[in-house]
């Protein structure tokens, strides 16, 4: 029997697709238990492995040229188990649970949210013939991928400091209600797709590793995690506002140049 090697390598990436699955699978199903907080910590590092499998996917289908429409679609649909229904169930057994309806509505706006930014993503990602476009310097919305470390790395943080958090439910839900809003909102997060070597970036990158492998070797890996995650939302929150202020100040000088003009013709 001849073996198509072409062929033999689109599996590869989607299996890798299917890896990120089984862990968001596992994590919920250690998470639907009884097994305590240690069982939480363990869904939580899954998810965590889960996002290790979802960026490797990506890789092995761009350096094997695989790249393919079916690739694509499956790997929303395991950000959605993975990334999405998996830290639901998580945050919502970790802390959540005490709110009763208020707690699985706030674990379902998780879900929801996730859902419809993956599929404005790819809706945005396409192109009028089908083929993907190429990725530009910036994406709307927080990856879901970036929300679900944001829970997990708290989850994981907390569980190695002995900490309070899931006796703290309204703040655990303030969480989940704000990096869903994120995800579905028009705030523009880097991709990273342009990072050129030079000063400047060697500079930032230098001074986010450090500070991560401080936070790293002082308190627990978690945290490392936690800062990281959220400065990449603080960079995007500072950057999209001057944006903004930038595109009003545009607008308020064309106005003002407008009426110049309009006054002057008058005149």
């Amino acid at each position: 029997m001849r073996i198509d090697l072409k062929k033999s390598l689109f599996i590869l990436p989607n299996l890798f697709t299917l890896s990120s699955i089984f862990c968001g699978f596992y994590a919920i199903v250690l998470s639907s238990g009884d097994q305590g907080s240690g069982a939480f910590y363990q869904a939580s590092l899954l998810i965590i492995f889960a996002m290790f499998f979802d960026i490797i996917d990506g890789r092995v289908a761009r350096l094997t040229r695989t790249q393919s429409a079916f690739g694509m679609e499956i790997d929303s649909l395991a950000d959605v188990v993975s990334f999405g229904a998996a830290p639901a169930v998580l945050v919502y057994r970790w802390a959540l649970e005490p709110l009763g309806l208020l707690g699985i509505l706030g674990a379902f706006s998780l879900v929801a949210c996730g859902a419809i930014r993956l599929a404005r993503f790819n809706v945005l990602s396409m192109q009028n013939d089908g083929r993907p476009k190429k990725p530009g310097k910036y994406i709307v919305g927080l990856p879901i991928p970036g929300a679900a470390g944001m829970l997990v790395s708290l989850i994981a943080a907390n569980h190695a400091v002995g900490g309070a958090l899931e006796h703290s439910p309204l703040i655990v839900l303030t969480v989940v209600l704000l990096l869903s809003a994120f995800m579905v909102s028009t705030v523009q997060f880097r991709s990273f797709k342009d990072l050129r070597l030079n000063a400047r970036t060697v500079l930032l990158v230098g001074t986010v590793l450090v500070s991560s492998l401080v936070l790293a070797f002082k308190l627990h890996v978690a945290f490392a995690m936690a800062w990281l995650l959220a400065g990449y939302v603080a960079i995007a929150i500072a950057e999209t506002t001057l944006s903004v202020m930038r595109k009003l100040r545009r607008r308020e000088l064309r106005e003002a140049r407008e009426r110049r003009s309009s006054l002057h013709r008058r005149n």
